[in-house]
């Protein structure tokens, strides 16, 4: 069979294998994507088939290629400031709540390339200043994780970025950068990037006052998804919010959460 198509047999395979390795389900309208997104891979390897693909990343011989698949078959678009009443809640409701001594500390458990975090950055250092606050970021995907750490991006990716917070918090690129900015270095030093796989057993990281998950539980199975929030919830203190996708519910999971808004939960 040519490396151009992609049986039944290989994408049940393949779709298994990312279902074991990250908890996400890809649907049979997946299939196209996955071809997409791994055949230039069967080229760098000189492979014909998918399934020999598949037999590359399970077998062992290769231990780099099982993670670039995982980078190429989880990455999600993502962009500054989406979902913006997210934003809005934890100026005006969530920010306010804090107590004054320990550092206030945000988790976004699933950062993509970045853009996620740095708006949260953006909105505590505006709302706190000078106060103790960080950021934590994680991603299954080692690629998307190097990329956030840059926090360089193309100026058309600033669309949503408020104008105010842009003007402080981004430096725009001259000369061989033009056409790009970058958060600036004050914030970057209040992030820190990890990979995390939210499906394993989670690491220690401590109590957080908000945790973000944005439209990744869309891809999980019921069974799935309640694992990864229940886990997630072991790391939320009491009081503290955690924020899902609008596209995104969380009920029926018997969770210790109670609903604030929608897309919005409160630890009990």
């Amino acid at each position: 069979m040519p490396a151009d198509q992609l049986s039944e047999k290989a994408f049940g395979l393949l779709r298994d294998w990312v279902y074991e390795q990250a908890g996400i389900s890809m649907s049979p309208a997946k299939k196209p994507l996955m071809m997409s997104r791994l055949q230039k891979r069967l080229v760098h390897h000189g492979l014909e088939r998918y399934e020999d693909y598949h037999r590359l990343i399970t077998e062992g011989h290769d231990r780099h290629e099982p993670q670039i698949a995982l980078d190429l078959l989880t990455t999600n678009e993502t962009y500054f400031f989406r979902e913006p009443k997210h934003f809005d809640f934890m100026r005006e409701k969530a920010l306010p709540e804090r107590k004054p001594g320990a550092p206030y500390r945000v988790w976004s458990a699933a950062c993509s390339s970045g853009e996620e975090p740095w708006s949260i950055a953006m909105t505590l250092a505006a709302q706190l200043r000078d106060s103790a606050w960080e950021v934590m970021a994680s991603d299954i995907s080692t690629r998307v994780l190097a990329r956030a750490q840059t926090a360089h991006y193309a100026m058309e990716r600033a669309e949503h970025i408020p104008r105010a917070l842009l003007t402080r918090y981004c430096l725009r690129g001259v000369r061989a950068q033009e056409g790009t900015f970058r958060v600036v270095p004050e914030l970057r030093r209040r992030l820190s990037f990890m990979q995390v796989n939210l499906i394993a057993p989670l690491p220690d990281l401590g109590q957080f006052d908000l945790i973000f998950l944005r439209n990744v539980l869309i891809y999980f199975d019921m069974e799935t998804k309640t694992k990864v929030v229940r886990q997630l919830c072991k790391a939320l203190r009491p009081g503290g919010y955690f924020f899902c996708g609008h596209s995104e519910s969380l009920h029926g999971m018997n969770l210790p959460l109670t609903t604030i808004h929608p897309a919005i939960y409160q630890r009990q």
